[in-house]
């Protein structure tokens, strides 16, 4: 399967800087990989939207937005607002933007950027389109707007993010992403690089800014869409991923806020995530974890993981492809993969027969439970690898967050499941979400005494 290329969510092509050679940058851009950018209208007084529908116009993988920067609203009036009402309804305008406030260089008076921020949120909440937000020494009050007008629906972005980790959690709990520019490739832009190390993947999107803020090895020339793959590489080489996972994430994510075409979600059986392929063989759960991120999206590293129904064998087989053409294979997914038992260790047979390297089970250590029966034996010679996420040091913490119709006697099972594991599984290892004020040494006590390694897990952040 073709892997997604990258989404330039920020790029000012209109911009007198490409006048001489726009045509051959935006040619460079999608033959390198790009699939879409994003143009901005707002950064030339009115007419830069006009501008960028223009382009858009032009260019089928070429989309724009409409909106009045905040250093040109004090010569903002009704017509202007009239003229981005009216852009709003084209075909090719996906956003709102870029809009907001700018404290620092301050070239419009403040009253008068609140005010026409105001009323450019509520054209984009009228249209039901997402808004770019432009935000330079005024988080407080670009989110203080931004609560008590109400968002769009559709949400938005902060582009060019240049605000703390905290700040980053708190845009990303209103809906919002935030857009990471080429500064995150500079060596001393360290208070980004925590960000980008601290928020989940499926919160961003990337952005050249251009023709401004190239990345590295680029800095201190004009900066062009192409470039955006040195962000996502940047990106990649923080988060301990594959620019590839990048791409796939950051390119849905901008999809599905956008409204592009590629935003629809289509089932995966089988995904990669570096170099591991994972098995979604079913969304069956024995427990109702209070954690998982299922309760609001099924989305993972941009692979989309609601079956509309359980896959069979051969669709399986079918979907793996080449097993031995990766590190591992894990039988995880959302859902709890030995509730398809037989099934899972016919696949897991097949992969040694077809040349695996490795097979891991990321399990909740309950299917002894469900069966009736010790299957640990089952697994030896099939599972080189077992995951048990027992998520607490005791029987209390556990059901309050792995909730069950079996209560306090499940944690004691899937205790007794590492046990078992141990005598059959070469590795066998526990894991634990690292939720807010989790006893963190209590659980490292706790797996010392099991005699297995601890992986703690980062919260809202799977694979």
């Amino acid at each position: 399967m073709k892997e997604p290329g990258l989404i330039d969510t920020h790029a000012h092509l209109t911009f007198p800087e490409f006048e001489k050679d726009r045509a051959e940058v935006i040619a460079r851009a999608l033959e390198g990989g790009l699939e879409y950018i994003i143009t901005i209208g707002a950064g030339e007084d009115i007419e830069g939207s006009f501008k960028a529908v223009s382009l858009a116009e032009k260019e089928a993988r070429i989309y724009a937005t409409a909106g009045v920067h905040p250093h040109d609203v004090e010569k903002m009036d009704g017509s202007w607002l009239e003229k981005v009402k009216k852009l709003s309804e084209h075909e090719k305008v996906v956003a709102i933007g870029e809009i907001g406030l700018d404290f620092y260089r301050n070239k419009a008076p403040r009253d008068a950027q609140t005010r026409w921020f105001r009323e450019q949120l509520k054209i984009a909440r009228d249209a039901d389109l997402p808004v770019i937000i432009h935000s330079r020494e005024a988080n407080d009050e670009a989110m203080r707007i931004l609560n008590e007008d109400g968002a769009p629906e559709r949400g938005g972005l902060f582009h060019c993010f240049s605000g703390n980790a905290e700040l980053a959690r708190k845009v990303v709990a209103t809906g919002f992403l935030i857009s990471i520019p080429g500064v995150v490739t500079f060596k001393n832009s360290l208070e980004m690089q925590e960000v980008v190390a601290e928020i989940p993947l499926d919160k961003m999107v990337v952005e050249t800014d251009c023709p401004f803020l190239a990345p590295e090895p680029h800095r201190g020339k004009r900066n062009e869409p192409l470039f955006v793959k040195h962000v996502a590489e940047k990106i990649a080489e923080i988060k301990g991923l594959s620019v590839e996972d990048v791409a796939r994430s950051t390119t849905l994510n901008a999809k599905r806020l956008f409204g592009l075409p590629g935003a629809e979600m289509v089932p995966r059986i089988a995904y990669q995530i570096r170099n591991s392929l994972y098995l979604n063989i079913t969304n069956k759960c024995t427990l109702a974890c209070v954690f998982c991120p299922k309760h609001s999206d099924y989305e993972v590293k941009g692979h989309y993981l609601k079956l509309a129904r359980e896959p069979n064998v051969e669709e399986i087989f079918q979907a793996v492809g080449h097993p031995e053409d990766y590190d591992e294979v894990v039988f995880c997914g959302y859902g709890e993969p030995t509730r398809r038992l037989e099934v899972m260790k016919l696949i897991a047979g097949r992969m040694k027969e077809k040349g695996a390297k490795k097979v891991r089970l990321n399990t909740d250590g309950l299917a002894n439970l469900v069966y009736g029966r010790n299957i640990a034996a089952e697994l030896a010679g099939l599972i080189d690898s077992v995951s048990v996420s027992l998520n607490a040091p005791d029987a209390g913490y556990y059901s309050k967050i792995c909730p069950s119709v079996h209560g306090e006697k499940a944690f004691a099972e899937a205790i007794n499941f590492v046990n078992e594991c141990k005598k059959y599984i070469p590795e066998v290892q526990v894991t634990a979400v690292a939720l807010p004020d989790f006893p963190v040494n209590e659980m490292e006590r706790f797996a010392r005494a099991l005699g297995v390694p601890l992986r703690m897990r980062e919260f809202m952040n799977l694979g």
